[in-house]
């Protein structure tokens, strides 16, 4: 059977990635640590380490503009370290104990371990980020300095909005929308990193960090349609308040959230409520006009990447785009 475009896609950017990885393990694992569990922690999270589309785009951005990816491994490595920290805290936030069916090192480790973990991931990662800019003109170092500072604070107060929520008030689907936006500036600060590394021009790189935005977006989007697919990742998250965006829109209609939080109020789920969840989240307008936005989005990134010089990555940025709609 042939693969899908999104099998093809999340292999194309696992490739990408591996180097970049390989040297953020073989960095890590470098670093002296004492404490033994401290130890374990880092080899089971290196051991099982997916997030891979950070690194994996940063390599595709890098080509689009002529660049090596073997040429900027160590800016690579970088990145996907901060992605790595901001990923374990983001877990403990959540108190996610699994994802994709295997324990989080906060699920296995405890708060106080993934605390620190997601810590030494951030510093080593800055500080290769640093080292690696020196291979830039001055001028180019400092500017992706700044802008990765500038992108993950975006992204971070996307994270601290969301609790406030959680916590304060039920937001808006505009306001759960505008969360969702900022967050994708972690994609977009990848995309760009990329394109300034690869040595693309001022334009280029501005293209690239559009398309990194709405690659985030539609990304974000993506996986909270994939949570309410999957029940156990969908008790975890109305456990801490965090309905996925579809869910939450679609409760904004009177009658579908009656028979929503009929079904949710139930401590067990059987297949057939399950089913019955997702027809009622997927067939309310709020949630097909998420889908009309998401449709517009993906035309604006298939038209952006024509821009790009590099022809011979036009289909395969498109293709990636395009898989972030397959199968909703």
């Amino acid at each position: 059977m042939p693969m899908k475009n999104g099998q093809l896609v999340v292999a194309d950017l696992t490739k990408r990635s591996k180097k970049g990885i390989e040297l953020a393990k073989k960095l890590l694992l470098e670093e002296k640590i004492d404490d033994l569990r401290f130890r374990e922690a880092l080899e089971y999270y290196l051991a099982n380490w997916e997030i891979l589309a950070h690194s994996g785009l940063l390599s595709v951005a890098c080509e689009s503009v002529g660049g090596k990816i073997d040429d900027i491994l160590p800016t690579q490595a970088a990145m996907a370290m901060m992605a790595a920290a901001f990923d374990i805290h983001d877990d403990i936030i959540d108190k996610s104990l699994t994802k994709h069916e295997k324990q989080t090192v906060y699920g296995k480790f405890g708060t106080e371990i993934s605390l620190l973990l997601g810590n030494s991931f951030l510093i080593e990662g800055f500080k290769l980020l640093v080292d690696s800019t020196t291979m830039l003109p001055r001028q180019k170092g400092k500017l992706a300095i700044d802008m990765t500072k500038r992108l993950l604070f975006e992204a971070g107060n996307a994270h601290a909005l969301e609790i406030g929520f959680r916590e304060r008030k039920i937001p808006s689907t505009d306001e759960y929308m505008k969360i969702i936006e900022m967050k994708a500036a972690g994609i977009e600060v990848d995309m760009f990193m990329g394109a300034l590394f690869g040595g693309g021009g001022d334009g280029d790189v501005e293209v690239l960090a559009r398309i990194g935005r709405i690659l985030g977006i539609l990304i974000a989007l993506r996986e909270n349609f994939i949570d309410i697919f999957e029940a156990e990742e969908l008790r975890q998250r109305i456990a801490v308040h965090d309905f996925p965006l579809p869910l939450f829109a679609a409760m904004q209609d009177k009658k579908a959230e009656d028979e929503i939080q009929r079904i949710l109020s139930k401590d067990n789920w059987s297949e057939n409520e399950i089913s019955q969840l997702l027809d009622i989240t997927l067939e309310t307008e709020p949630v097909l006009q998420i889908k009309k936005k998401m449709q517009l989005l993906m035309g604006e990134a298939m038209n952006l990447v024509k821009k790009l010089p590099n022809s011979k990555l036009h289909g395969k940025l498109q293709a990636i785009i395009a898989f972030t709609l397959e199968d909703l």
